[in-house]
């Protein structure tokens, strides 16, 4: 599914060197290379401010607090997605208030989002959490709308999407707040866990800083409760290296997507559903895709899956069960069919490898063995 040998055999040396220049410094957290990294990433987004953080998960729930989203506030957002997304809004003790996805991208749907803030009238909705699904943007202009409307805040679920953009716009530049993993498995990948916030705001670039460090802004003097979450140097030097070799790294991704659609059209494997054959990805014309994953939607997915590997050929389900219907989020008092299009997903989606170092006859390989498995 993933080769990281590739990429790091391509980048040994220039590794080696950020990581020997750490240690030379003996300032590991927080330190210089941290500073660089958020100055290179917040010009990568366009925007003022990045402050890493030490995971996603710790950015989503950053970029909400720093945002004051807190008890008595409702943020809506996807089913389907991460555990992050939800747990993070739990964790700064605001209630999450799930809508079904757009079934094309499998992003949120600002339809379905409005029709639950319109349900729950009573309830202070204070954000909309949609999350940049496998690389591509949610419907931002549906968003914006929604928040002129109700005057609620956006903030991205940015941590598959680092150098996507919305209509020409880059993810993490889009509303209040954003988040960014840099998960190994990330299109921009750390060698550990790491996370980032970017914002357009002052303010909320002030109180991230402050929350991330225990809530310190004198050393040992905490003007509220914070958290650990500081980024440590060593993986932002190495993450100061990669991002110079995003936007080929991207690039590529994008032609290996358009390799595997011809692919399937070459095969006679495409449908309009899962009836028909396999649904390769939608890329909304607004939307700069990166493929953090390319997503294909098959019919009897869990046995063409087990056939792939056995053939030595790595798959992933993003994701196999819903939010909505994860026993730790039972409280939250949904239930089976509430919502059908991220149930349906559930079942039906497959992640087919896919990263810049990927080679054209192993994109043969994945392709004849789909082939292979409908005849």
């Amino acid at each position: 599914m993933l080769d990281f040998s590739r990429q790091f055999s391509n980048l040994r040396q220039e590794l080696l060197d950020a990581i020997e220049a750490v240690c030379t410094s003996q300032r590991f957290i927080l330190g210089p290379q941290v500073a660089s990294f958020e100055e290179a990433a917040a010009a990568a987004c366009r925007v003022p401010h990045a402050i890493g953080c030490a995971s996603g998960t710790d950015a989503i729930w950053l970029a909400l607090v720093a945002a004051n989203v807190g008890p008595g506030d409702a943020v809506v957002t996807t089913p389907f997605s991460f555990f992050a997304t939800v747990s993070a809004i739990l964790r700064c003790g605001a209630q999450p208030l799930l809508a079904d996805i757009d079934q094309t991208t499998f992003n949120l749907s600002a339809a379905a989002t409005e029709e639950v803030i319109r349900s729950h009238r009573g309830t202070r909705v204070k954000a909309i959490l949609p999350v940049h699904l496998y690389g591509q943007c949610a419907n931002w202009a549906a968003f914006e709308a929604l928040r002129d409307s109700h005057g609620v805040l956006l903030i991205e679920d940015a941590a598959q999407a680092f150098g996507a953009t919305w209509n020409g716009v880059p993810a993490g530049a889009l509303g209040d707040a954003a988040a960014f993993s840099f998960y190994p498995t990330k299109n921009l990948s750390a060698m550990g866990d790491a996370g980032l916030v970017t914002t357009t705001s002052d303010a909320i670039d002030d109180h991230a800083r402050v929350l991330r460090a225990h809530g310190m802004r004198q050393r040992y003097h905490h003007d509220e409760v914070g958290w650990n979450s500081r980024l440590d140097s060593m993986q932002a030097a190495i993450l100061e290296v990669k991002l110079r070799y995003l936007p080929e790294w991207n690039q590529r991704r994008r032609d290996l997507a358009a390799r595997y659609d011809q692919l399937f059209l070459e095969a006679k494997l495409v449908g309009k559903n899962v009836k028909e054959g396999v649904v390769l990805p939608f890329t909304d014309p607004r939307a700069g895709h990166v493929f953090h994953q390319y997503v294909i939607r098959a019919l009897r997915r869990d046995e063409l899956r087990e056939y792939l590997t056995d053939r030595q050929i790595g798959s992933e389900i993003y994701y196999p069960l819903p939010l909505h219907l994860q026993t730790s989020l039972a409280n939250l008092g949904y239930k089976l069919g509430d919502f059908p299009l991220s149930e349906a997903a559930a079942k039906e989606v497959l992640a087919l490898p896919i990263y810049p170092e990927l080679r054209e006859d192993e994109q043969e390989i994945v392709v004849d063995a789909i082939a292979s498995f409908y005849s």
